[in-house]
């Protein structure tokens, strides 16, 4: 494990920093992947890993993601991400998270931290006593920017469904838009409501078969089996849950003219982007789709930093964003005749240095 740079996922990442406390029991990684743009931001994973190099893909690939991400997203910051390898149990103590601080504050601001899967709002406090290069903390007042960053990315996932819908179907209202949603968490689930709103007509799916189903009722869904979902007949699917679910086999059993969804690194390999692309079914790259979260904690991030206060607004400003470059990579694709992912990766190496 210790030859990370053999990894297929490694691409040039300044740091791969591996964490051992035995005390409080913490085994993570911390993965700079560029801080050409300014500090490494990303959220920190929290999962049970049966084989740890699982885990060590997954830091190479996010903190690679977050990079795209953030300069795609306009924002001053690198990529980074942290995974928590956390046992069967998924303990989670005070000592812990209090290590993990100490392993951030260790990095010297190269590295600024906040929620992803596993993490909670509370747990980033508990991180915030030990290092100040933390981000997605409570929101100060009224019209404040930070918080849980959830709600955010789902703002920008709807934008991004609105403007896919626009672009490949011709449509400029989601009434009666068929949409298949996987994974009706706090992402996912806030997508959902808002696709409602606009009288959206949905299916939704979860691994926790219970929740999608009183989500449907709330709704007025239909829910089905999560091994269904991928599958079903639809003219968006919208995936919210884990990554690397877009490999040979589910792309050929997809039934939809869309992808656009909130799940980091949808694509298993980077040939399924073409794949996708050959299929004619249109591609919202992922890191530039689902970017709202880290607008959100990177403006608090950025303002407490800077010593101001954190205007909501600049984040709205920011979400009003997403579709124009959606837009701007579906064009250039139809135009070159390459898959978005690769269109949207160029514009992204560029912005990092290297194109």
């Amino acid at each position: 494990m210790t030859a990370f740079w053999t990894e297929p996922d490694f691409d040039d990442h300044e740091v791969v920093h591996f964490v051992r406390d035995r005390a409080s029991g913490l085994t993570a990684i911390i993965a700079l992947h560029s801080t050409h743009l300014g500090p490494g931001a990303g959220g920190t994973r929290f999962w049970h890993y049966p084989n740890p190099k699982d885990g060590l893909r997954d830091a190479l690939r996010l903190s690679r993601g977050m990079s795209y991400k953030n300069a795609m997203a306009g924002l001053p910051l690198g990529g980074g991400k942290a995974v928590i390898l956390a046992d069967e149990a998924r303990t989670k103590t005070p000592e812990l998270m209090a290590a993990f601080g100490d392993a951030v504050e260790g990095l010297g601001g190269r590295y600024v931290t906040a929620e992803d899967v596993g993490i909670s709002e509370a747990d980033m406090v508990a991180v915030s006593k030990r290092t100040t290069h933390v981000s997605g903390l409570p929101v100060a007042g009224e019209g404040s920017a930070g918080g849980d960053p959830g709600p955010f990315t789902a703002i920008g996932i709807y934008y991004g469904i609105k403007a896919a819908v626009r672009h490949k179907l011709g449509k400029d209202s989601l009434h009666g838009v068929h949409v298949a949603v996987q994974g009706v968490g706090s992402v996912g689930g806030g997508v959902a409501k808002l696709l409602a709103k606009d009288g959206a007509k949905l299916t939704l799916a979860d691994m926790n078969a219970e929740r999608a189903a009183r989500m449907a009722a709330e709704l007025g869904a239909e829910a089905v089996d999560a091994d269904a979902i991928m599958s079903t007949p639809c003219e968006v699917l919208s995936p919210n849950a884990l990554g690397a679910i877009l490999d040979d086999d589910s792309i050929e059993a997809l039934d939809c003219a869309i992808v656009a969804g909130g799940a980091n690194n949808q694509l298993a390999r980077p040939q399924h982007g073409q794949k996708l692309f050959e299929r004619g079914i249109l591609f919202a790259p992922d890191y530039v789709i689902n970017a709202g979260g880290i607008m959100s904690v990177g403006t608090e991030y950025l303002a407490r930093r800077d010593g101001r206060a954190a205007d909501v607004a600049e984040v709205h400003t920011l979400l009003e964003q997403i579709p124009g470059r959606l837009e701007a990579i579906w064009s250039a694709s139809e135009a070159e005749s390459v898959s978005p992912d690769v269109v949207a990766d160029r514009m992204a190496q560029e912005l990092i240095g290297r194109g």
